[in-house]
């Protein structure tokens, strides 16, 4: 990378061979211990509830700090007498300090790799004007005030009371100490020389606010200054102490300021109709039948206008007609009826994806457009209002320490200390003040708060051993400057942890002594790991020692690690610790070193009964945030949970900056490194025209669509050709995923080839913004090319940009802001980021950024929409404690405690009088419908609930509510099957889609839409009886009971015909598993769809290491039978494969586009889309290497082999025997029994039976038309013995009951039988069907009346008109022939109408022979189709080196076995290529 400093220096460098060092790099597992709780949280809690007993005495927020006897204008070198006087108490009582000075390790590289220090030739404050690199395990925090080196404790009392009292409180120098320092005097000689090699120049105090940003502090203290104390005033920071924190909230703030309350185009509050580009394919001269609602008339208009058709000119049509005034369309909207959705007056009718999706006819309604925004819009007032944090994440505790709480601590300290100086006495007081505060500040003690205490022990204790006269003045005195000391290092203490963490505080006033230090060019990586502060005790209980690891990484690769070679134990004195400080050391030049470097830290604890290491905690950190390399020492908080994957670290994973349990302290170098941007051109002036070889191998290579599934050599052999790769033969993702590094160089060449680059396409850019991309300027570029996007296709692709969000190099990126600006724009974009937002706050990593980007959210949508947000998150809440309540109760209660519990739901209507669906923002409900709603019986106890629409024209509205499962992953399925969906549209394609709504809305919780009028195939099944599941006419025969008219039947069986097929095609691709006849739907108007999506990629159960999904998809033979008519139009079949290979190879040309959707969900924490390995199957699946022949051909072989698997049917069958002793499916609030059966005695109630005559078939059997429930009707053909062993199975099942008299044959007259029979029969029937309900209801009156009816009406209709006719009955063949680079490719389609000679069906198959070659050489062969007059093959037959195809014959000869059936010869030279054709077969071989 470029790094340079923002200013000209000098720098000398040396550097000194030494040996290396090695280190072990094994890491175990982790073994954590018991939940650890913040060693703080009781002593904030305590010191909040207290009211202080001293405000009388001290000034409100300061702290008293007595200052020194005299200050001399001499800066005092602490090697002097003061540290000898000083390190006198200290040496005397060494016990008391748990930071002893001993020699530092070098970890990682020898100090050789590393250059001198720069030295200052005149004296710091501080003395020496150079400072030890690595300074004794003493050093704690290197902006305090250094340790002093013992001596000998044989010094007199004189020397106490001679000492110079001219010290410096720490903030006189302007270089202050950033790295601990031991004396030079108290370490051996070689030692001594060894460390001074090692010396750099003092680098400097570089306090700043915010993740690691330099702010400007003021000097407090004077060179000469009077001992009347000094003070520290705590201001309060709405914004937070943290500068990037502040800055966001900035840009928060600066982004909802572009978008005014008073612009109406971007503040309507109204919620829009989604639409895409119009599909002229889909619509070539399409019209709609529209229904429209005014509020002048009662009655309805109907309108017919077409597809392309813009809303602004039907309502000026809909005004014309209504009206005679002269109205303008701008005045007035039309929304859909039933939902708050309003349609895009400047779009055409056929851009909203509600026409693209419904065919029947849509009802609108006319509205005035009025001039007031909708309730949901911004107000003036939040165009006012401040962003701050801290007042929308009060539920996150983002402020652990308030002011009031840390002002109350130091006013006891205050107090305490006042007392101290006038008495000498008291000190176990003030101290236990001391421990308050760090113990409000995270537990973290420095070295000089340490010191200090101890000296003043000493002094104390010095005191009461001596009897001379003077010694309680010199006694005093010391005691002054110690507390002086230590007054002002809980003051640096305070500015640190401010800097460090989030904090509503910082002190007023700071230090303005900033000097950086130059390294050189050449510098390497290197920091000091000082301590782990608050060691929780049960660590100290089951650790013997600690150590730790540091982890160099980018891009989820690992650059280099360093582990440090001892092991330290614990220390205490005020709070556990484990105090390294050791310098770490990497051979890696820092400006070598991408932009996106993560550092990444691991403290490992040694078991004291194995010795083993377990990892307890880790951290990880930007090194280069905002462009500049971390300065000076900070505090990072680290975590206890289990490490993320090394591809998640990035610098959201774990928010450094909220205090936890355990602090990590590291000292940087104060240096002043500047990332500068260079300009690079490409070199390209030489390039010569590549071979077309090379140009074929690129376009194989693009076919990989991901880098992720190139292989080293590729992506190689790909960078080496980089400059011949442009958007037609490659993709950009591709090009620069196959670079083979981040060093300056390479990055400057990607930069060149990112600006050159042309987008086909915006989408093309989603590549860019997966984890192998944190570049900041390859994102910048992703998000500009997004921003081209229309909101209604930007939301789409949210749930992948909310997850891009993780691998931002912080909160101000591009992507943030586009997300935000978006929301500003769409309510149905801020809605549904809203719920992606809440809930990936429930994954393991980044939940701090999801939560800071969710108060922004709703920051910037304003307070009525928030409002409506938390109104929505109320209504999940109930709905989740609701789930939980019936879920604990037992079996026979859980009915009353449903009932009783939807009462809360109520209430809450009542309080909030409407809400918002969080499924559909555009559905408004007021109310619960409580005898509607109920629970399933399945594991996790799902509730149907039924909310009363709050618009007059819409209808109830049914939503399941899911707790126990993870409905993020059917989120994902049913989002690319959406995309798949609109892709067909696009094309011209309608494959009759149902996809219905999902939203996970928090952990294992979430809603899905029920489909209306959809029945299990399960269902279906089970009422064919026990071996339903194995019936071919099952499916058949249940579409023809629910649709008699023509039209009805015609239009289910085309629905079945598409929707079957694109099911086919999406489960294939994504590999949907656990598919039975419980997870397949079908509606009465012929839609099939399936749900429950909790296995893919091929994850498929296993039952005794079997798997249980054995088909590629379903498509079983019972489907096949419905769409064949049964086998009456085998041609069907056909065109079913046809439109399957079709949507298939559609689908396939966007194959990169899925596979960017899908990777970029890797690290989503979905259970069965984490690897590589689930990418790669949805590759193999969508095959975007092969051609469309080749795939069409793969794809019917995958229907074959799904039409063949028999244990599709036995799984059926099994789950159908399983689900028979539980068959209902969920109970009701106000009925005994189940639904189900409350549904089938609903549905299968019988109006009316009466005999029309008898049957065309047979005079035996009479004709009756039955009319069942919603007044449907059916035919069924009964004999007089039926319904004579009717009768006398009612007289044994209902003994006791009177029941109507049959007309048995005596009954009848001599003449005129029939007519008598008829009358007697219809009312006996009428006296059945009207008498008694249970008789009525009974299962034989409705097994005898509503089974077998008879299918005269279907029987009698045409053939359904589902692909190409077949007016003829020659047989033919259908090819395709194509040609390219002297290969010649033959397709073999389907045949039609082929027999043997004898009129039997033959087992036919193909034979080819390519004339003038010798049969023999050229003889290509398919394989048989058992006994099939309608025969599909879809096989390939490839012939290489054909030069050319003048003089070349293709001779295809059909036979079934031996026996010829049909031949044809073709003269290549006048085939139409790569076009299909239907040749006719001849009766011999020419």
């Amino acid at each position: 990378m470029a790094y340079c400093w923002k200013t000209d220096r000098d720098s000398s460098e040396s550097h000194e061979k030494q040996q290396e060092h090695h280190e072990s790099h094994s890491v175990n597992q982790p073994l954590f211990p018991s939940q650890v709780s913040l060693g703080f949280d009781h002593i904030v809690d305590e010191i909040s509830n207290k009211v202080p007993l001293y405000q009388r005495e001290i000034e409100k927020n300061t702290i008293f700090v007595p200052s020194a006897s005299s200050w001399d204008s001499r800066r005092h070198s602490l090697d002097e007498t003061h540290q000898i006087s000083l390190n006198e108490f200290i040496s005397r009582s060494s016990e008391l300090s748990c930071h002893q000075g001993s020699k530092t390790p070098v970890i990682g590289f020898s100090h050789s790799v590393l250059p001198d220090s720069q030295r200052k030739k005149k004296e710091s404050s501080w003395g020496n004007p150079t400072e030890n690199y690595h300074g004794a395990d003493d050093s704690r925090f290197d902006i305090l005030a250094p340790p002093s080196s013992g001596l000998d404790k044989t010094n007199s009392r004189s020397e106490l009371e001679n000492e110079n009292h001219n010290y410096h409180i720490g903030f006189e120098s302007s270089i202050p100490l950033i790295y601990p320092t031991s004396s030079n005097d108290s370490m051996p000689k070689e030692e001594n020389k060894r460390r001074r090699n090692m010396n750099i120049v003092e680098p400097s105090l570089m306090i700043f606010k915010g993740s690691l940003l330099p702010r400007t502090w003021e000097s407090t203290c004077p060179k000469n200054i009077e001992p009347t104390g000094c003070t520290i005033q705590l201001v309060e920071v709405p914004q937070g102490s943290n500068m990037s924190l502040a800055s966001f909230c900035d840009k928060v703030k600066k982004i909802r300021e572009t978008y005014h309350a008073d612009d109406i185009n971007s503040n309507s509050g109204k919620i829009w109709s989604t639409t895409t580009a119009f599909p002229y394919r889909l619509f070539p001269n399409t019209k709609f039948n529209i229904s429209i609602f005014t509020d002048n008339s009662t009655q309805q208009l109907h309108f017919m206008p077409y597809a392309n058709y813009l809303v602004k000119d039907l309502i000026a049509e809909i005004l014309h007609l209504c009206t005679n005034d002269q109205l303008s369309s701008k005045d007035h909207l039309l929304s859909i009826c039933g939902y708050e959705e309003f349609l895009q007056n400047d779009q055409y009718l056929g851009s909203h994806r509600i026409f693209q999706k419904n065919k029947s006819v849509l009802q609108l309604t006319l509205q005035k457009n009025r001039e007031a925004p909708g309730k949901l819009s911004r107000k003036h007032a939040d165009d006012h209002s401040q962003f701050y944090l801290n007042q929308l994440l009060q539920f996150m505790h983002i402020w652990k320490v308030s002011r009031q709480c840390l002002s109350t601590v130091i006013k006891k300290y205050d107090f305490h200390l006042r007392y101290l100086l006038k008495t000498q006495q008291n000190m176990d007081n003030m101290i236990e003040e001391v421990k308050n505060i760090c113990g409000v500040l995270g537990c973290v003690e420095t070295k000089q708060i340490t010191d200090a205490i101890n000296e003043l022990n000493l002094i104390l204790q010095r005191k009461a051993e001596s009897f001379h006269q003077n010694s309680e003045t010199s006694t005093k005195g010391l005691i002054e400057k110690v507390t002086t000391k230590l007054s002002m290092s809980i003051y640096q203490l305070i500015d640190i942890y401010c800097c460090s963490f989030y904090a509503d505080f910082q002190p007023l006033n700071a230090p303005n002594s900033v000097s950086c230090v130059n390294l050189g060019l050449h510098s390497h990586l290197s920091f000091t790991v000082y301590a782990a502060h608050n060691i929780p005790e049960t660590w100290v209980h089951s650790y013997k020692a600690f150590s730790f690891s540091c982890w160099l990484t980018y891009a989820g690769k690992k650059l280099c690690q360093v582990r440090n070679y001892r092991n330290i134990p614990v220390k205490k004195l005020l709070f556990f610790l484990v105090n390294w400080n050791e310098t770490i050391n990497f051979p890696l030049e820092i400006k070598a070193l991408p932009r996106e470097s993560m550092l990444t830290i691991k403290l490992f604890g040694v078991t004291c009964a194995t010795n083993s290491a377990d990892l307890l905690a880790w951290t990880c950190f930007p090194l280069f945030p905002k462009q500049r390399y971390i300065l000076r020492s900070v505090l990072f908080s680290t975590t206890l949970q289990d490490e993320p994957p090394l591809e998640m670290i990035a610098p959201g994973v774990w928010d450094i900056s909220q205090p936890s349990p355990v602090t990590l302290q590291i000292n940087f170098p104060a240096t002043e490194w500047e990332y500068m941007k260079l300009d690079s051109q490409e070199n390209r002036s030489d390039l010569e025209e590549p071979p077309k070889e090379c140009l074929k191998h690129i376009s194989r290579l693009s076919q990989k669509q991901s880098p992720l599934l190139l292989s080293e050599e590729k992506r190689r052999y790909l960078w080496f050709y980089r400059f011949y790769c442009n958007n037609e033969n490659c993709s950009l993702p591709l090009v620069l995923g196959s670079a083979p590094g981040w060093d300056e160089k390479t990055v400057s060449e990607m930069h060149a080839i990112l600006r050159r680059w042309k987008f086909s396409h915006p989408l093309d850019a989603l590549g860019l913004l997966t984890s192998s991309f944190p570049d900041q300027e390859i994102r910048k570029v992703a998000v500009q090319q997004l921003d081209k996007l229309l909101n209604d296709e930007l939301l789409e692709y949210l749930p992948q940009l909310v997850q891009a969000v993780k691998f931002e190099w912080n909160l101000e990126s591009p992507l943030v802001q586009l997300l935000l600006h978006r929301s500003l724009q769409s309510i149905q974009i801020a809605h549904r980021l809203y719920w992606l937002l809440k809930d990936a706050q429930n994954e393991a990593y980044f939940k701090s950024w999801y939560q800071k980007l969710l108060a922004a959210l709703q920051f910037c949508v304003g307070k009525a929409l928030s409002d409506e947000f938390s109104k929505e998150k109320k209504l999940i809440k109930i709905l989740g404690d609701i789930g939980e309540k019936v879920k604990s109760a037992s079996d026979p209660q859980r009915q009353e405690v449903l009932k009783k519990e939807i009462g809360r739901l109520e209430e809450f209507f009542q309080g909030s009088d409407t809400c918002h669906l969080p499924l559909n923002p555009a559905v408004c409900i007021k109310g619960i419908d409580g005898n509607a709603c109920s629970y399933f019986t399945s594991n996790a106890l799902p509730l149907k609930i039924t909310f009363i629409n709050a618009n007059p024209m819409g209808r109830n509205i049914s939503v399941i509510f899911k707790a126990g499962d993870d409905l993020r992953q059917d989120m994902l399925v049913l989002q690319i099957i959406q995309v798949m969906d609109n892709i067909w549209l696009q094309e011209g394609l309608d494959m009759q889609m149902i996809i219905y709504r999902c939203l996970s809305t928090g952990k294992g919780q979430g809603l899905v839409q029920m489909v209306p009028d959809a029945v299990t195939l399960a269902k279906i099944h089970r009422h064919s009886g026990l071996i339903g599941p194995l019936k071919e006419n099952t499916i058949k025969k249940w579409f023809s009971q629910h649709n008699h008219l023509k039209v009805d039947y015609e239009q289910a069986l085309r629905n079945f015909f598409y929707s079957c097929a694109g099911w086919c095609v999406v489960t294939f691709i994504l590999g949907v598993c656990d598919r039975h006849n419980d997870n397949i739907m079908l509606t009465k108007s012929g839609h099939m769809f399936h749900i429950d999506f909790g296995k893919f990629l091929g994850h498929a159960q296993t039952f005794g290491g079997i798997k249980r999904d054995r088909a590629p998809f379903i498509f079983t033979s019972e489907m096949e039978y419905f769409i064949t008519e049964g086998g009456k139009n085998p041609q069907h079949f056909q065109d079913f494969v046809e439109l399957c290979c079709r949507a298939y190879n559609i689908v396939r040309r966007h194959s990169r586009l899925l596979l960017n959707l899908l990777e970029m969900m890797l690290h989503a924490g979905l259970p069965e889309l984490s690897g590589i390995q689930d990418l790669k199957y949805v590759y193999d699946n969508l095959r975007p290497q092969d051609s469309d022949l080749e795939a069409t051909s793969h794809f019917t072989k995958k229907i074959k082999e799904s039409l063949e698997c028999f244990p599709v049917k036995l799984n059926n069958l099994i789950h159908t025997l399983a689900q028979m002793t539980a068959i209902s499916p969920a109970k009701s609030t106000s009925q005994t029994f189940s639904q189900e059966s409350c549904m089938l005695s609903a549905t299968r109630s019988i109006q009316k039976a009466t005999i029309l005559g008898f049957s065309k078939k047979t005079n035996h059997l009479y004709l009756i038309q039955v009319t069942h429930s919603k007044n449907e009707t059916i035919l069924t053909e009964k004999s007089f013995d039926q319904f004579s062993k009717l009768h006398s199975q009612l007289q044994k099942q209902f003994v006791s009951w009177t029941l109507p008299e049959f007309p048995h044959w005596w009954h009848l007259p001599f003449t005129n039988s029939d007519h008598k029979r008829f009358r007697d029969l219809n009312h006996y029937m009428e006296q059945i069907l009207n008498g008694s309900y249970e008789v009525a209801n009974s299962d034989c009156v409705l097994s005898f009346f509503l089974s077998d009816p008879v299918e005269q009406a279907v029987e009698e209709l045409s053939p359904v008109d589902l692909g190409e006719k077949f007016p003829d009955k020659k047989p033919k063949v259908q090819l395709v022939i194509s040609y390219e680079d002297a290969k010649l490719t033959i397709l073999v389609k389907h045949m039609k109408n082929i027999h043997l000679p004898d009129g039997s069906v033959p087992s036919a198959h193909v034979e080819f022979y390519l004339l003038p070659y010798p049969s023999e050489v050229r003889r290509r062969k398919t394989k048989s189709v058992p006994k099939c007059t309608n025969p599909t093959y879809n096989e390939i037959v490839v012939y290489d080196e054909v030069t050319e195809l003048q003089g070349h014959v293709l001779m295809l000869i059909v036979k079934s076995k031996t026996t010829f059936v049909g031949a044809i010869n073709i003269r290549l030279c006048s085939v139409l290529l790569n076009e299909e054709k239907w040749y006719p077969l001849g009766n011999n071989i020419i």
